[in-house]
């Protein structure tokens, strides 16, 4: 029995949308049993949040990019605020800069955001960013940063456009040259390299998480287009291994049925905000960015008219 079924699995370094197309009851079968393996809901489901998916209501969710490595707990590097409106057909991505200066929400703490992931996980983290930005996300999708390189590996590499060239330090083969211009990320190491580079962009945060932003538009597309289920079966088994969310497999039904034409037309915006050192007790020196309140109303305006 065929079943046309279409699925959109959030993930990057965090977070990676991955959209399908056709399959039988297998395939089916297959993403289920994934979509079951990553849910961890950090507070209960509400009524309302089913029926703003099943109405085809404009739908947030926080994507988290998490540095994860054995001992270590990691802090979320990446912070992306994603709207879709599936009557504009469009797609917004709001990303928060990982060293922005805020309150850690249930740790009566002020430091940098991706602290929050750290000190309490998930819920922390997206508790910190609603109320640092003074909105209400309910959901939240956390992939480990070499989830992504699993990814690209997954989908048989990626093609990405790169604003600068430079010389790679290490993130993937020391003096590797990533050129400026059209070019081919045709291993997950080399897409990670790609992404975690920093120091040798003056862009700094901002020029990295545009390449995060591209890669993972870049593993959307090519996966929208398999019509391979081997293809498939290797994407579920790298969300398997590095994904969790908040969203029940009938909310990832509902948004790959009903948004899965918002990748039609992506906005992306970086939150702004001025460099600020500040010392310790001990006298050192810590680098923080102080976003000023009205650059997060810039923020919530764009959230809001995208929800609306």
């Amino acid at each position: 029995m065929l079943k046309k079924i279409f699925v959109i699995l959030g993930i990057i370094v965090g977070l990676v949308i991955v959209a399908g197309g056709a399959g039988v009851w297998y395939m089916y079968h297959s993403v289920k049993t994934t979509a079951n393996k990553i849910y961890d809901p950090t507070e209960p489901k509400t009524q309302s949040d089913s029926k703003e998916l099943q109405n085809q209501k404009p739908f947030s969710i926080l994507l988290l990019g998490v540095d994860q490595r054995k001992g270590d707990p990691g802090r979320s590097d990446t912070m992306i605020a994603l709207t879709l409106n599936p009557t504009k057909k469009s797609m917004l991505m709001v990303s928060i800069p990982r060293d922005s200066k805020a309150e850690i929400v249930g740790h009566g703490s002020i430091s940098k955001i991706n602290s929050a992931y750290a000190y309490g996980g998930s819920k922390m983290a997206l508790d910190t960013f609603n109320k640092f930005l003074g909105v209400n996300f309910n959901h939240y999708i956390r992939i480990n940063m070499e989830g992504l390189a699993d990814l690209v590996d997954a989908v048989g590499g990626v093609n990405v456009h790169n604003d600068i060239s430079w010389h790679d330090e290490g993130y993937y083969k020391k003096g590797y040259y990533y050129q400026k211009g059209d070019i081919t990320l045709d291993t997950g190491a080399k897409a990670l390299g790609y992404v975690r580079m920093r120091h040798l962009d003056n862009r700094g945060d901002f020029g990295r998480n545009q390449r995060q932003r591209d890669v993972i538009m870049a593993v959307i597309n090519k996966a929208a287009s398999f019509s391979s289920f081997s293809k498939y079966q290797d994407i579920l088994k790298a969300i398997q291994s590095n994904v969790k969310t908040n969203l029940t497999f009938e909310d990832m039904k509902n948004i790959a049925q009903n948004y899965r034409d918002c990748r039609q037309n992506v906005t992306n915006y970086e939150v702004k905000g001025n460099d600020d050192w500040e010392k310790t007790s001990s006298g050192q020196k810590v680098y923080y960015l102080s976003v000023p309140e009205d650059e997060k109303q810039r923020a919530r305006d764009l959230i809001s008219e995208q929800q609306q």
